[in-house]
């Protein structure tokens, strides 16, 4: 056996400048086959969440084989050598547990919730797909669960109002081969064309322990918790090494004005930008902006569009932070009888003005403790999606440090208003950005309409 490698990182509270700070000890463990396994007690509730990252998403696919990622979120469930198909879901309800997975460009994670008296029982389970799924892999799994997945595509996409838009944005923000030119769920046409052979030889690259990190948080014994995890997983084989990603960064020289005609009643509006990755410089500023932009029935745009000149139905701006690089929105929708360009146009000013005028220190603060408040109601979970399992991982896979915790919430204290300004400068520009109108057939009057010149 090779010596395990055991680092043991225990925070304790401390003050810095009068302010607790957060503290989530935990326990990293490096098996012999590559998986990380990071482990944090908490006895608050007899109940311990068991958190897997496979570091694969959508970004790892290629063109004409796209939707791999999300498909095996569905094959994950259907049995493998010791758990039979079904066995799954019925052995975890029993015990009072429960589970879900969810894919994006980055990254697949499944997560179980259960008693602390159950985490064999989980760990059994989850180790057995990850060691043994292939074993019962057969072309009848694999069609059954491709259905689904292109009967989710049809529902989520291609029967649900406004529901191309994504793949469009996508589309227009990337280039050509740019691993987020495409959505997680895929086209149709390469979910019909994946083989079996595809299938299982996707999975031996990305679902082998030396691409997977393993979060165990709540009511655990460390000591215990380890030989468990030698017990189930030490004995799968490690993968061969996962070639990296890395394109060209993709930047917009260009305004896109796009035209989706579609089968809805009230047109609506997307206007993107291509931002900084997930924690790196900027990628705060654009988050908070987003907040100043719509956070709250009296923030800007909300307050604007929707209460002062009543154009609008709805909308909601947010940074949608990745790997490689993040995407910010902002997306109205019109109320009847109003059309795009009226609130592309305010929203224009808005944006216009929050590079010229950096916000006041009040408004800035507000959407800073708006921010502390999500993150601090995380904390109050171990398990699920976004629980201090789900961050162990989190911040283990964008950062390389599990402890990332503090580092999170004082990257937002750090801002000041004229550096929110100064983002908004750099990567809210009128040269650069897609802008897509979805309207009902045969309205195209009520889309943006595209013009001589431009906005910088």
């Amino acid at each position: 056996m090779k010596r395990i490698l055991v680092v043991l990182i225990l925070l304790c509270g401390f003050t810095i400048a009068q302010e607790k700070q957060i503290s989530v000890p935990y326990t990293r463990v490096v098996l012999p086959n590559g998986l990380n396994v990071l482990m944090h007690e908490d006895h608050t509730v007899p109940m311990v969440s068991v958190n897997m990252w496979y570091h694969v998403g959508s970004g790892n696919e290629k063109p004409g084989r796209t939707g791999f990622a999300h498909l095996f979120e569905h094959l994950m469930f259907e049995g493998s050598k010791n758990v039979p198909e079904g066995k799954f879901d019925e052995w975890l309800e029993a015990v009072g547990g429960n589970n879900n997975g969810s894919t994006n460009t980055d990254r697949t994670n499944y997560w179980e919730n259960a008693p602390g008296n159950a985490l064999e029982l989980v760990l059994f389970i989850d180790s057995d797909r990850m060691g043994y799924l292939p074993d019962v892999m057969t072309q009848e799994k694999l069609d059954g669960q491709r259905s689904v997945v292109k009967n989710e595509r049809r529902q989520s996409y291609e029967n649900q109002p406004y529901g191309l838009s994504w793949e469009i944005i996508s589309k227009n923000l990337y280039p050509e081969g740019h691993p987020y030119n495409w959505t997680t769920i895929g086209s149709m046409d390469d979910l019909n064309a994946a083989s079996l052979e595809d299938v299982i030889e996707f999975f031996n690259l990305y679902y082998a322990p030396n691409n997977a990190s393993l979060a165990i948080a709540g009511d655990i014994n460390i000591e215990e918790t380890i030989k468990l995890v030698e017990k189930w997983y030490g004995e799968i084989p490690r993968g061969k090494p996962v070639p990296p990603i890395d394109p060209p960064a993709a930047k917009l020289t260009e305004e896109k004005i796009l035209l989706y005609e579609d089968n809805v009643q009230l047109p609506r509006l997307y206007m993107s930008w291509i931002t900084p990755a997930f924690y790196h410089p900027g990628d705060t500023e654009m988050d908070l902006i987003a907040k100043i932009f719509t956070a709250g029935k009296d923030s800007r745009l909300y307050k604007k569009l929707v209460y002062e000149l009543q154009i609008a139905q709805d909308v909601i701006a947010f940074q949608s932070s990745n790997k490689l690089s993040s995407e910010f929105f902002i997306i109205a929708t019109a109320k009847g009888g109003h059309a795009l360009d009226e609130l592309k146009n305010v929203i224009q000013e808005e944006i216009d003005k929050i590079k010229s005028e950096p916000p006041t220190e009040r408004e800035l603060q507000k959407v800073v403790n708006q921010t502390e408040a999500e993150f601090l109601d995380r904390l109050e979970s171990i398990g699920g999606f976004g629980g201090k399992a789900d961050l162990l991982n989190q911040y283990y896979f964008y950062t390389g440090n599990p402890d990332y915790f503090n580092e999170d919430l004082n990257r937002y204290k750090g801002i000041g208003t004229k550096d929110i300004s100064a983002m908004a400068q750099t990567y809210l520009p009128g040269n650069g950005r897609v802008i897509l109108s979805v309207v009902p057939k045969g309205k195209t009057e009520l889309a943006v309409q595209k013009k001589e010149g431009g906005v910088k």
